[in-house]
C-alpha cells in the first residue's frame, strides 16, 4: 500500500497530529509514502529541515515533490533565480521516480516560480513522464503525482484556475501509456475522480485523479480534519482523519472502491 499525504505545510505542523502520523506508518507499514507538495509553510530552511527528519523518522521509503509553498515568496531574487535551491538541498530531484512491488511512481514538478498558484506542465515534461510509463513494468499500478489536481469540484471556480497548464494532453498521452492514477494535494481536502468517465478518455480502466487533504497543518478548510490517504494494492483508496480526541488517524471512508470501477 501507499501512503499519501500532502500539505504538511511545517511551519504550521501541529504536534499531536505529527505523533499520530508516525504511529499510523507504525502500524500500517506502507511500502511507500508520497508527499504530493506543500512541504513547508514559506520555504525556510528549517522547515525543510523539520519536513526531512519528520519524513526519515517513519522508517520507509518516500517520494516528494515541491508545492507552491516550497519556493520563496517574499524574497524575490530567490525566488525567480533559485526557486527550488532548499527544496533540493533537502530533498534532491524535483520530479523523482520509484518503483515498489506494487507501484510505479513518477513525480513531476508543476511550480513554476511566476506564477502563485497556477500549475503548469510543459511539452517536454509530458513527453518524458509517457517514456517512463512506457518503460514501467506491466504489471504494476502506474501513479504520477503533482502537487495541482488535474479536475476539481464543477462548483469550485476559484481552484479550478490552479489546474496546470496543458493538463489535457498530458492526461490523453499518459493515459494512453497506461497511467491508472494521479496524486494531488493543493486544496486541502480529500476527493477521488475517475477521469477516464470524466474526459472520455477511452481508456479500459480507470484513471483516478486522488486528492489529499493537510496532513499536518492549522491550515484547515471547511472545517476539514487533517486527513490522509491509504492507497491500497487494488487502488481501492481509503481515507484517514485525525481525530484529536483519539490522538490518532482512523480510518473513516472509503473514498474509491476498486471493485465499483467493473
Amino acid at each position: 500500500m501507499l501512503l499519501h499525504l500532502s500539505d504538511p505545510h511545517f511551519g504550521t505542523e501541529q504536534a499531536r497530529p505529527v505523533r499520530a502520523l508516525k504511529q499510523l506508518c507504525d502500524e500500517l507499514k506502507p511500502e511507500l509514502v508520497v508527499v504530493s507538495g506543500d512541504l513547508t509553510q514559506r520555504a525556510r530552511h528549517s522547515q525543510f529541515i523539520d519536513a526531512k527528519r519528520f519524513l526519515e523518522s517513519l522508517g520507509c521509503p518516500y517520494l516528494v515533490i515541491p508545492g507552491n509553498h516550497d519556493i520563496p515568496l517574499f524574497h524575490l531574487p530567490r525566488r525567480f533565480w533559485r526557486p527550488f535551491h532548499r527544496f533540493q538541498q533537502c530533498f534532491g530531484s524535483l520530479e523523482p521516480q520509484i518503483e515498489t512491488e506494487h507501484f510505479f511512481v513518477i513525480g513531476v514538478n508543476t511550480i513554476k516560480s511566476h506564477h502563485h498558484t497556477k500549475g503548469s506542465i510543459s511539452l517536454r515534461q509530458i513527453e518524458h513522464v509517457a517514456q517512463q510509463l512506457q518503460a514501467a513494468p506491466a504489471h504494476k499500478h502506474k501513479i504520477v503525482v503533482s502537487h495541482q489536481p488535474f479536475i476539481v469540484s464543477p462548483h469550485d471556480d476559484e481552484a479550478a484556475k490552479d489546474i496546470p497548464r496543458l493538463m489535457l494532453p498530458a492526461l490523453k498521452r499518459w493515459s494512453a501509456c497506461g497511467l491508472h492514477a494521479l496524486l494531488h494535494g493543493h486544496l486541502h481536502h480529500s476527493a477521488v475522480y475517475d477521469l477516464n468517465q470524466y474526459f472520455l478518455l477511452g481508456r479500459p480502466h480507470p484513471v483516478l485523479d486522488i486528492h489529499a487533504g493537510t496532513a499536518l497543518s492549522h491550515r484547515l478548510r471547511h472545517s476539514l480534519p487533517n486527513s490522509v490517504n491509504i492507497v491500497q494494492d487494488d487502488l481501492t483508496i481509503q481515507r484517514y482523519d485525525y481525530e484529536d480526541t483519539q490522538g490518532r488517524f482512523i480510518d473513516k471512508k472509503i473514498l474509491w472502491q476498486a471493485t465499483s470501477a467493473h
